[in-house]
């Protein structure tokens, strides 16, 4: 296989950044202290060779696709600390905006007609630029303003490589190093592969921002843009333009004057309508993807990030924030538990008693206390280092939740977050019920139980037929008993043939004693010949212990 230059500067940027941290105490040193999770002030203070703001700058340097990595790494608290998480959640790319000559080309190559045509402005300075893409405000020829993102000429291509690189190195890291197995590597760059592919696709996104309006559509302070088809394509996404500010901007003045209690519930409540409810979330909720509006409503926007979540998984996430809001640290480990892959050497105990204390530890915390999130973020280090492998669903709900932790904490810094999660949750489960209830949703439950019973009958009479005839039988995968049987008859038949030599080898020591015409090497003869076929008896016994069993064992 030829390596071209691009691959060769690529495995530099990677083997240089993994040399300068592999060893750092920064990953040496995490996975012992976040075992102290009762603690994350004494965790906080610990230093280490690179700072938070470091880690930051260099994935920076290392180009777009690090960066993405970084964002992603801030969901794994079996990684690293808080204070990194933090750094990483915030990890935003400062590249050069893409020229307005390139925007134009794009924009009338992808829409298939000309701008001046669909557009009555457009602006030639960017409202925002990261590595995917950038922002341009326009107005569409009715009048309506819109947001335009355009697609970065040639990042596909730049991510694709990058990826297939960072794949060949973990694949080498998984093999040959247990540290990166146990954290594995691989499924990291996995998920970073389908985020990246999902961020790329403009018509995925328009589809996302049509789906959670719908879902969120009873929700009077919320909003989410929807797109502009007709001007939308795989490279540029027009959407409503929504003019806000960052949410955790507002002025502690109107933190004073406005009541926002009303607001935060309602924003509780529709992320966990997505979360328990829809199964399609909005993965992303960072400040900077959630305004607030002029008249006072919260706007979600960048929908290149979702979450699916199966019923299973539903049902287990809905079991755990009752729990952790009932404060019952034995119930939110059973749950974990149920929800997890649990290795062989998961010290469980441990597991179970450190969740109880920090349930009871974190009891009567508030909106100011940012401990909601946090305590997830505890929960996933926790699980890690006790060998328990908790589903990626529950990361992306404590990065939700710390995401929630903080802008509540600006807009109701007294709002207690538990409550609203118990009562939402019980008000989401008991809708849910009686959902189920209904007549058009019973219906498939009795045609499944139909043809359980139109069956029954016939199912009743064969097993009836085959006990009467005597041939009914119940097959067990347990213990293969003819292979045991056999190595019993072999221990058996040895056991046998050592007592039979060393009979013989009494024997001949007793006729040694007794005198006779008839010797050999000028011992009695008798006494010869039996200690002479004891000996090799045993010389043969000894080599089918010793050989034949030892390649047995070997092909087995």
């Amino acid at each position: 296989m030829s390596v071209l230059p691009d691959d060769l500067l690529r495995y530099q940027k990677f083997i240089g950044f993994m040399l300068k941290y592999w060893n750092s105490d920064l990953f040496a040193n995490t996975a012992s202290q976040a075992m102290d999770v009762k603690s994350d002030k004494d965790n906080s203070q610990n230093t280490y060779d690179q700072t938070p703001d470091e880690l930051v700058e260099d994935l920076k340097n290392m180009g777009p696709t690090y960066i993405k990595m970084g964002q992603l790494l801030s969901t794994r608290p079996d990684l690293l600390p808080d204070a990194y998480l933090k750094a990483l959640a915030t990890l935003q790319d400062d590249v050069p905006p893409i020229s307005y000559e390139e925007v134009h080309r794009i924009v009338e190559e992808e829409i298939g007609t000309r701008i001046s045509k669909a557009f009555g402005s457009f602006d030639e300075e960017p409202l925002a630029s990261a590595s995917i893409g950038q922002v341009h405000r326009a107005t569409l020829r009715s009048g309506k303003p819109v947001a335009v993102k355009i697609q970065r000429p040639g990042i596909k291509k730049q991510f694709l490589s990058d990826l297939d690189t960072l794949k060949e190195l973990a694949d080498l890291a998984v093999k040959h190093s247990t540290t990166a197995k146990k954290y594995a590597f691989d499924d990291v760059l996995t998920e970073l592969r389908r985020i990246l592919l999902q961020e790329l696709d403009y018509h995925r996104e328009a589809q996302n921002l049509i789906t959670l309006g719908d879902n969120l559509k009873g929700f009077k302070y919320l909003i989410v843009p929807q797109p502009i088809r007709d001007y939308s394509a795989a490279k540029v996404l027009t959407m409503e333009y929504i003019e806000g500010q960052k949410i955790t901007s507002i002025s502690p003045l109107k933190q004073i004057e406005v009541d926002y209690s009303p607001l935060v519930d309602e924003l509780v409540n529709a992320y966990l309508q997505q979360v328990i409810n829809d199964g399609f979330v909005h993965a992303d909720p960072h400040p900077g993807n959630i305004k607030f509006t002029k008249d006072d409503k919260i706007a979600l926007i960048d929908l290149g990030m979702v979450a699916k979540f199966n019923p299973a998984i539903k049902q287990y996430i809905l079991e755990l924030l009752l729990a952790i809001s009932n404060n019952n640290g034995e119930e939110t480990a059973r749950v974990l538990l149920s929800m997890s892959e649990v290795t062989e050497d998961a010290n469980l105990k441990f597991f179970k008693k450190t969740i109880t204390d920090i349930i009871m530890d974190s009891e009567h915390s508030t909106a100011k206390d940012m401990q909601t999130g946090r305590l997830l973020i505890q929960l996933n280090r926790l699980a890690a280092e006790s060998g328990i492998h908790l589903p990626v669903e529950v990361n992306i709900l404590g990065k939700i939740l710390l995401n929630m932790d903080q802008i509540i904490a600006v807009l109701d810094p007294e709002f207690d977050l538990r409550d609203a999660i118990k009562r939402h949750s019980t008000k989401i489960m008991s809708d849910k019920m009686y959902e189920e209830l209904k007549p058009e949703n019973f219906f498939s439950s009795l045609l499944a139980s139909k043809k359980f019973l139109e069956y029954l009958p016939d199912r009743l009479n064969t097993i009836s037929k085959n006990l009467s005839e005597n041939e009914f039988k119940i097959k067990i995968d347990a213990i293969d008993e003819k292979r045991v049987t056999d190595g019993f008859q072999k221990v058996a038949n040895r056991i046998t043939l050592g007592l039979i030599i060393a009979a013989m080898i009494i024997g001949a020591s007793m006729l040694m004693q007794v005198p006779s015409d008839f010797t050999i090497f000028g011992y009695p003869g008798l006494a010869m010949l039996f200690f002479l076929l004891a000996a090799v008896g045993g010389i043969i016994l000894s080599y089918i212990i010793i050989f034949r069993d030892e390649n047995l064992n070997n092909k087995d």
